[in-house]
């Protein structure tokens, strides 16, 4: 299943690889796709949403409220 995350904070190419770190490590089968620019996430997991959005809130990073 999809799922759009929009994330404030990411600034870089380091920011993004924490980003799609975590999101790994709550789902190692997880394929996340990161559009900086846009501050838009966008991962292809079976896990709750709101496991994905605390994953990434723990490395520092602001999800926006679905």
């Amino acid at each position: 299943m999809n799922q759009i995350f929009t994330v404030t904070g990411m600034t870089c190419g380091h920011c993004e690889k924490a980003v799609t770190r975590a999101l790994l490590q709550a789902d190692p089968q997880a394929q996340v796709q990161i559009d900086r620019a846009q501050n838009r996430v966008e991962v292809a997991s079976d896990k709750p949403r709101a496991a994905l959005a605390e994953a990434i809130a723990e490395e520092g990073y602001t999800v926006a409220a679905a």
